[in-house]
């Protein structure tokens, strides 16, 4: 399937805030929209971002109605998720592919997330950025400047693996090309049958948040039993933040003695490190473009999500 990639933007462009999961406080988006307007964008909230419904921001048809809203309407140029959380695999299969295809978007969100960026690839090519609009204040001057680049300009995205980061002791040798697929484990496994596309050819991205040993294992076996990795280039491992052990748990294990257990079983390089995910400093990157892993050198290159 030809590979979307949405326009960057520039000052001046309606930018939409939505939830496709869980309800965001308030003063996160607020902060969103400071951090949007800061940057010359004309920031707008969705009907139903503040909806409560259980756990979830609102009935799956007012989610989804956001969303596809967002992608319909010809003036806005990106689509901001407020948050993660649980419930976007309720609506992924819903959305207006027509509407993606016919006028491409930028897609801005991860963990929960990546439901989305995965079915939006396999559906119709359209890339995303894994990432959140992050401002200085709250979650650093690294992690803000990588999503401005990542949405203001075309320039490639260089990540270096950091040897303060645990899965750093991952990495393995050797150089892969592909596009850049992947992003939460949980919501890699849960899109199996359904919403993950083809990864044949592909740089692996892999990032977890509170998950237990078992999960990441079961998870894991899972896409590896369905067929669904067969194929892929490279591994690209990020952070696994605030998983490990509980009260349950027997054994000295941790989560990277688990992926070390089970990641070389692909037999492909696996570059370990990568500041992506819920952690410190985290880094925005593209979905679906053109990649490249260089082990010996530690560096992640991926191809701008805009043009």
């Amino acid at each position: 399937m030809p590979v979307l990639v949405p326009p960057k933007l520039s000052p001046g462009d309606r930018v939409r805030l939505v939830s496709p999961a869980s309800t965001p406080r308030r003063s996160d988006v607020q902060r969103l929209v400071a951090n949007l307007t800061r940057l010359g964008l004309k920031a707008e909230i969705g009907e139903h971002v503040f909806d409560e419904f259980g756990y979830l921001a609102g009935t799956d048809d007012d989610r989804l109605g956001d969303l596809n809203d967002a992608f319909r309407d010809p003036g806005i140029r990106a689509i901001v998720a407020t948050r993660g959380g649980k419930g976007a695999y309720r609506i992924a299969n819903r959305i207006d592919f027509e509407a993606a295809r016919r006028d491409p978007k930028l897609l801005v969100g991860f963990s929960e997330i990546t439901i989305l960026h995965l079915i939006l690839l396999k559906e119709c090519g359209l890339v995303g950025l894994h990432g959140a609009c992050w401002d200085a204040e709250v979650h650093g001057q690294i992690a803000s400047s990588s999503f401005e680049q990542a949405v203001l300009t075309t320039d490639q995205v260089i990540i270096s693996s950091d040897s303060n980061e645990e899965t750093a002791t991952l990495s393995t040798a050797g150089q892969a090309s592909g596009r850049l697929i992947g992003g939460n484990q949980d919501l890699l496994a849960t899109s199996v049958g359904w919403a993950l596309p083809k990864l044949d050819g592909a740089i692996l991205l892999l990032e977890a948040f509170n998950l237990r040993l078992g999960h990441i294992d079961r998870q894991l076996t899972m896409l590896s039993n369905s067929g669904a990795l067969r194929g892929i280039a490279g591994i690209a491992v990020g952070q696994y933040t605030e998983c490990g052990t509980d009260d349950t748990t027997q054994g000295d294990w941790t989560e990277v003695d688990v992926l070390r257990d089970r990641l070389p079983d692909l037999g492909v390089p696996v570059l370990g490190g990568l500041p992506i995910g819920h952690g410190k400093n985290a880094r925005a990157v593209p979905i679906g473009t053109q990649a490249t892993i260089d082990v010996s050198a530690g560096l992640l290159q991926v191809a701008s999500a805009v043009q």
